[in-house]
């Protein structure tokens, strides 16, 4: 007879030093966070590889300077642990929240994550729903401030990519929408068709946050957003040493050998130098034309994994993109 699975251990994050502020006003001091095994652990060891604690967080805090009080209401699209929400409803204030996942253990376990480390439980309308994207909130008919996204980057065309024991944001079904293929090639898929749903979910003045790993041309993803039917901006953009390298480079490297990308990575010392005391919202403002000086020094996937090989670190670029509807 096999043995009970035991539950998974909680994590226990300090709120100050993982959302990068003073005491939290909204949450509790110290975080108890239950990741299953479908979900994407937070790297806590070293917050800069983390892109809720490096990218999001930092992204929320420039857009609440710009519109102070506006988010009253958040949603995020394959929430994981639901560390993203958690860090709107402390940075924005947000009272009433959706979280989405593919999975009902992940949504479970991050709707029980959110709800218990918030200093009012009561304070937060929270709005949880199993499967593709938006539409297990679709009947609710939410409209919200800020819908919020970092899906991966998968070619969803193959299914053999796809295996249902891996980790929730790996898996997702073949879609039925029409995607340009330029998208598709580049691994957009997920983030062009969340822009397209989400115009049925957003509040007057909504807006869409997609979090992307720069690996391809930006005016890729401008394009996608115009595409989708918005007016696109760069809300930060900045750089990552690449986590996972070995299984991240080498899946690259497969993909571009079946025809998609190209995709370009770093090395580290090029792109530190390019960012060298430049602020992400900074950049942003000129971020054509860093990646335009990049581009001599950009790797491909094969030539990046070789180089990770041969005992490199290799970086990538981030973008925080925002999609306001025409």
């Amino acid at each position: 007879m096999e043995a009970p699975m035991s539950e998974p251990a909680p994590l226990f994050i300090d709120s100050a030093r993982y959302f990068g502020a003073g005491r939290p006003e909204r949450l509790e001091d110290r975080l108890s966070i239950t990741v299953t095994a479908r979900a994407f652990p937070p790297y806590l060891d070293d917050l800069k590889e983390d892109w809720v604690a490096s990218v999001a967080i930092p992204a929320f805090r420039t857009l609440e300077r710009r519109r102070p009080g506006t988010v009253g209401a958040f949603c995020s699209i394959g929430t994981g642990t639901g560390l993203d929400a958690l860090g709107a409803i402390e940075v924005f204030g947000a009272r009433r929240v959706g979280i989405t996942d593919v999975h009902d253990e992940v949504v479970s376990t991050a709707a029980a994550n959110i709800r218990g480390n918030l200093r009012d439980p009561a304070s937060v309308r929270l709005l949880a729903g199993t499967g593709d994207l938006l539409s297990p909130l679709a009947s609710e008919g939410p409209r919200f401030d800020v819908i919020y996204e970092n899906l991966p980057n998968v070619p969803l065309d193959d299914g053999s990519q796809l295996e249902k024991d891996r980790v929730s944001s790996s898996f997702f079904p073949a879609r039925r929408e029409v995607v340009p293929e330029d998208l598709k090639a580049n691994l957009l898929t997920l983030h062009y068709v969340a822009l397209v749903q989400a115009k049925d979910f957003l509040a007057p003045a909504g807006i869409v946050l997609s979090m992307l790993g720069g690996r391809v041309p930006l005016e890729v993803f401008l394009d996608m957003s115009r595409l989708a039917g918005y007016r696109p901006r760069f809300l930060s953009y900045g750089w990552k040493i690449q986590a996972e390298a070995e299984d991240v480079l080498s899946g690259y490297a497969a993909w571009q050998r079946h025809g998609l990308g190209p995709f370009h990575f770093y090395h580290e010392p090029d792109v530190a130098a390019a960012f060298a005391g430049l602020d992400p919202v900074d950049a942003a403002a000129n971020a054509l034309a860093i990646e335009r000086d990049l581009a001599p020094r950009s790797l491909d996937a094969e030539a990046a994994y070789a180089a990770f090989k041969g005992g490199e670190r290799i970086a990538h670029t981030y973008a925080v993109l925002e999609s306001a509807l025409e």
